[in-house]
């Protein structure tokens, strides 16, 4: 697993051991960040369920203002500050040890891209999904990327959400979500 292109390309990151975390791989990191290419400059990011903190970290790396990293397991926290020391972007970085869905509901900030990757099948994506659109912490333009199962059914969100795009690698389903502008609604 490694940072990808940016100020940190070509470091590899620590990862976490056992079946708790499932890193996205890098293929797949790659397609994510090849469709939000566009986004990324100056975004504020949250990394919600950031097991090893590599998206957020990869956001970074390509120039994004800041992000904020979640993850209740102290290992993985402790990784995620180990991999931003490592590639030398913890001055833009914040790291919580909490419940991800129940930390949101604190966040007094809006996002402009937020990345969910819970453990597949535990109900964590669609509950997080649900709580971001009602705190509303998802700017304007923003966009949401969700990581699940291939036949793992999302719900719908209410406007001014939208589903934008969907792609499937192998037995991974990546959708990207939107969040229209005021002009939009």
């Amino acid at each position: 697993m490694r940072v990808i292109t940016g100020s940190a390309r070509g470091r590899r990151l620590g990862e976490l051991k056992g079946m708790e975390t499932r890193p996205t791989t890098d293929k797949v990191k790659e397609s994510i960040f090849n469709c939000i290419q566009f986004d990324v400059e100056n975004a504020r990011v949250l990394d919600l369920f950031a097991g090893t903190g590599q998206l957020g970290i990869e956001a970074l790396s390509r120039g994004a203002k800041s992000a904020l990293f979640i993850d209740k397991r102290a290992d993985a926290v402790k990784l995620v500050r180990e991999n931003l020391a490592l590639c030398r972007l913890e001055e833009n970085a914040q790291v919580i040890c909490g419940d991800s869905v129940a930390s949101l509901g604190a966040q007094r900030q809006k996002f402009d891209i937020i990345f969910l990757d819970p453990p597949y099948g535990s109900g964590l994506l669609e509950q997080a999904m649900e709580k971001i659109a009602s705190f509303d912490i998802l700017s304007p333009h923003g966009i949401m990327v969700a990581e699940s199962a291939l036949d793992q059914a999302l719900p719908a969100l209410p406007a001014p959400y939208s589903l934008y795009r969907e792609y499937r690698y192998g037995k991974i389903k990546v959708t990207i979500y939107h969040r229209a502008g005021e002009e939009e609604a």
